[in-house]
């Protein structure tokens, strides 16, 4: 395997990987692009305790360190998908308040990191539901996937729930065997106190995008200080992160911007590979208001991922001979996808 560019990339949970015709990781592989992807444990109760500076110090930082030990590349590209987004972005603010200069690019996948508008979330976070969650969080240490699971669907019943009701129930028809949808039942859990820590300071108070708003490691978090080029990819229907929510940490990071809007929703707007039915909207203005970029933009035909392809090539250094895993500092652990997606979480 051959990588396209000196930097290794790292990516979302195989939600990017789930078949061969729609993979982005296979299809960013056959472009020449070197992949490493985060496999995230499905927390116990042994990990209640676990904080949301333990996921940026012992995830995403640890990470990054372990592709560098594997490929001695000090300069990487980064990916985060949703609330890895929001991780990977507020990481990236702490490196840059400690002088660390590694990431060389970072791209985010329908992420929030201004909560002015949370859309259908808003009626989960408000003072009594936040209690009330963490009340059952208390009993074993982490948010059951279970709830986790149920309020996402509650956010669309009429397509995950009632859809099912009367075909299945009523009307005794199988189901039609569908990826994302598989993916999407497969829930996790989160500990008790990152959770609640995301939730309240986030959620409910917005201190994210306020400059020393939250302290991590010792470290005030601010945004503004964040100069790593940055490609936002936000979905025309997404209820998890709206997209004019999304479009607001354009006017925060102070590094270069790119904001491209995909069409359908929060899973299939991101994986749309080449083929695809759902095309985008591209705009080099950013505008403070979202309304007047989308006023803007021209819709592109067709999928968002070779306009990515061509904006992260910005940040490569040439094609690099392939490596065979394992030859470096960082030993072969088990085969792929590992053993953590295989955890059930009962």
């Amino acid at each position: 395997m051959r990588k396209q560019g000196g930097f290794p990339r790292t990516a979302s949970n195989y939600v990017l990987d789930l078949q061969a015709k729609n993979s982005f990781i296979k299809w960013a592989v056959d472009q020449g692009h070197t992949v490493f992807i985060t496999s995230w444990i499905n927390p116990d109760e042994k990990l209640a305790k676990q904080t949301f500076e333990d996921y940026m110090t012992h995830g995403v930082i640890a990470a990054f360190d372990a592709v560098e030990a594997a490929t001695g590349e000090h300069s990487i590209n980064t990916i985060g998908y949703c609330l890895g987004g929001t991780i990977l972005a507020t990481t990236i603010a702490y490196m840059a308040a400690k002088g660390d200069n590694r990431i060389a690019s970072a791209t985010y996948f329908v992420t929030l990191v201004d909560f002015t508008e949370v859309g259908d979330m808003e009626v989960f976070v408000d003072e009594e539901q936040i209690t009330a969650v963490e009340r059952r969080m208390h009993e074993h240490g982490y948010l059951d996937a279970h709830d986790m699971a149920m309020s996402f669907n509650l956010l669309r019943d009429n397509d995950l729930i009632w859809s099912f009701v009367v075909n299945n129930y009523l009307l005794g028809k199988e189901p039609p065997p569908f990826d994302l949808l598989y993916w999407n039942a497969d829930a996790t859990r989160m500990p008790e106190v990152m959770h609640s820590f995301y939730m309240r300071n986030m959620y409910q108070k917005n201190l994210l995008k306020e400059p020393g708003g939250i302290t991590l490691a010792g470290t005030p978090i601010d945004l503004r200080q964040v100069k790593t080029p940055a490609f936002l990819l936000s979905c025309r229907e997404d209820h998890l992160a709206p997209w004019k929510s999304t479009y607001a940490a354009t006017q925060l990071f102070s590094g270069p911007v790119t904001f491209v809007l995909a069409g359908s929703g929060h899973l299939a707007g991101v994986i749309s590979p080449p083929g695809s039915k759902y095309g985008h909207w591209t705009n080099d203005n950013l505008p403070a208001s979202p309304d007047e970029w989308f006023d803007g933009a021209q819709a592109q035909k067709g999928s968002w991922w070779p306009y990515w392809d061509k904006w992260i090539s910005q940040y490569d250094d040439g094609r690099v001979p392939a490596r065979t895993t394992g030859d470096a500092n960082l030993a072969v652990i088990e085969d792929a996808p590992g053993s953590y997606v295989k955890v059930r979480a009962d």
